[in-house]
């Protein structure tokens, strides 16, 4: 039903509940500063344009889809209608006027991904359809739409497919420092990508307990019976009242079953946001919009977010965010050994002696 008291059918649906929408907003709105700043430093690694041309070429979007979609099920007016319209709703909302595909696979592990080269398309898993509550799931649908509106499948992509694909195409240089590198730097964009598309869920839904009743469900499964949303919060309050990250994350834990420490900093940082003048003017109606985007893409704050990122890479004791940091500060010809290496994406692949690259997964809630 809608508020006038009209029920309407398919894609006419409208919500029960009245959600603001925000005409021509641009992604710029709700990104987290940590993710453009990363993404800046991605796209500064020498190499990476190598990588991402060699891949474009090697993965049309058609060959894409089979990979990803063979065992899918399009959302449609017919199959997951209630999908289909909380889709519809969350482009309306975030003014995305062509609405990407989105595909149902079966997957009993709770998992939403936005992919695709040319276009986004939005896969979620028949666990986390089985796994959220209406509410909870509109919020997933609109983090979805965020990364699509961020332009963020693209990368996505490109780890998913250094990740995962590549381990079955043997002549891709996975151990090559330079694609070790990438893969390092894409992951940590990646993290951080996910609490710009958090804001946009939460743009999405307007209701921040079901934005937080998702992630918990998504760090602790099915056992939402012991945890408690209140108890929760509080940890939240308390991670951002007392400014030391390791303490109230492990105080967080405490609430929830399993270890899954990045979401509870993803709650954190959402309620922090919620809570914020920025969301409060977004809200109101104040907004960057779209169509100042071409003059703001190279903004003084957008260099200073890209200095304090290549700062904190630089100064980070982790061993792989080391190696990133050297290969980004020029140590050797990167771009030329990349290109190398990349040589049998144009060319017959080389022999199979390549030792086999990382095959940790990342998955996207």
């Amino acid at each position: 039903m809608t508020d006038d008291g009209h029920e309407h059918h398919g894609h006419e649906h409208v919500p029960s509940r009245q959600r603001r929408r925000f005409p021509g907003i641009s992604s710029r709105a709700y990104e987290h500063p940590a993710d453009r700043s990363a993404l800046v430093a991605l796209r500064r690694l020498s190499g990476f344009d190598t990588v991402f041309k060699a891949l474009s070429g090697l993965l049309p979007e058609r060959s894409l889809r089979l990979l990803f979609l063979s065992d899918s099920v399009r959302v449609s007016d017919q199959q997951f209608a209630h999908l289909n319209d909380m889709l519809r709703d969350a482009c309306y909302i975030l003014d995305l006027e062509k609405v990407p595909p989105m595909y149902v696979t079966q997957d009993p592990q709770p998992n939403a991904m936005c992919i695709g080269l040319d276009e986004p398309i939005i896969v979620v898993t028949t666990g986390l359809v089985e796994l959220l509550d209406e509410e909870e799931m509109r919020a997933v649908v609109g983090h979805e739409v965020g990364h699509a509106l961020s332009g963020h499948a693209v990368y996505r992509t490109i780890l998913l497919f250094l990740t995962t694909l590549a381990l079955k195409v043997a002549w891709i240089p996975l151990g090559n420092l330079a694609i070790m590198a990438i893969v390092t730097a894409l992951r940590e964009w990646f993290r951080k990508s996910e609490l710009s598309a958090d804001r946009a869920g939460l743009l999405v839904g307007q209701d921040l307990r079901a934005s937080m009743r998702g992630l918990m469900k998504i760090a602790g499964g099915n056992h939402l019976h012991e945890m408690n949303v209140d108890a929760f919060l509080k940890q939240a309050e308390e991670y951002e009242a007392g400014g030391d990250l390791r303490d109230s994350v492990l105080k967080i834990l405490n609430v929830l079953p399993r270890s899954h420490p990045f979401t509870t900093v993803r709650a954190a940082e959402l309620k922090r946001w919620a809570e914020s003048r920025d969301y409060q003017r977004i809200m109101d109606g104040h907004y960057p919009r779209r169509d100042e985007d071409k003059d703001t893409s190279v903004s003084d704050s957008f260099k200073e977010s890209a200095a304090s990122y290549a700062s904190d890479v630089k100064s980070s004791k982790d061993p792989l965010m080391k190696l990133v940091s050297d290969l980004a500060g020029g140590a050797g010809n990167l771009g030329g050994r990349v290109r190398r290496g990349f040589d049998g994406f144009t060319s017959s692949p080389p022999p199979k002696n390549t030792p086999p690259g990382d095959t940790d997964t990342d998955t996207d809630h």
